[in-house]
């Protein structure tokens, strides 16, 4: 029989913080979907993998589709000005991915899967009169879930009951 794999820090760090997000959004009124997906993608074990990895691709994916989105969408809205879906809907998408993958091959290559589905969302299923507040809004929360990730991360990382006394003896040293 195959043993159980245990409930690691890892785990724990990101069901917390993903719980916290959730509270946090329930006392402002937002959904906090969003924001704990970013959690869940941001937290990777230490600062640096949360970053370079699943946060940062997160992050900047989000915001790169979403700017795109946003852009791309008005353009369509030029053409169909009551935003309803026609083919031309597939030119923009060819064109807004060749685009969203340039543009994440230049600042960061990782952001093409969520960028992506950020910007189809906005082009197929983000109502006209709300796309570039569901564009700023998707962006902003994503942030703040991979930043408070990222916090944890930085605050408790793996052997961080060795680390931080060594942090605690640097800021004295600082001080003195």
């Amino acid at each position: 029989m195959q043993k159980l794999p245990k409930v690691g820090m890892r785990n724990i760090k990101t069901s917390v913080t993903a719980a916290l997000c959730a509270v946090i959004y329930y006392f402002i009124g937002r959904s906090p979907a969003f924001a704990c997906i970013g959690v869940i993608f941001g937290l990777a074990g230490n600062f640096q993998s949360g970053y370079k990895g699943g946060g940062g691709n997160r992050l900047w994916g989000t915001l790169i589709g979403g700017l795109l989105g946003i852009a791309l969408f008005r353009l369509y809205l030029v053409f169909v000005p009551d935003g309803h879906h026609t083919l031309l809907l597939a030119l923009f998408t060819l064109v807004g991915t060749v685009i969203l993958i340039w543009i994440c091959t230049i600042f960061w290559v990782g952001g093409v899967q969520p960028g992506g589905v950020v910007l189809c969302i906005i082009l197929f299923n983000t109502p006209v009169d709300t796309y570039v507040a569901y564009a700023f809004n998707r962006i902003l929360d994503t942030a703040v879930g991979v930043v408070m990730a990222l916090a944890v991360d930085w605050l408790f990382p793996m052997g961080w009951r060795e680390i931080w006394p060594e942090r605690i003896e640097k800021l004295k040293n600082l001080k003195g």
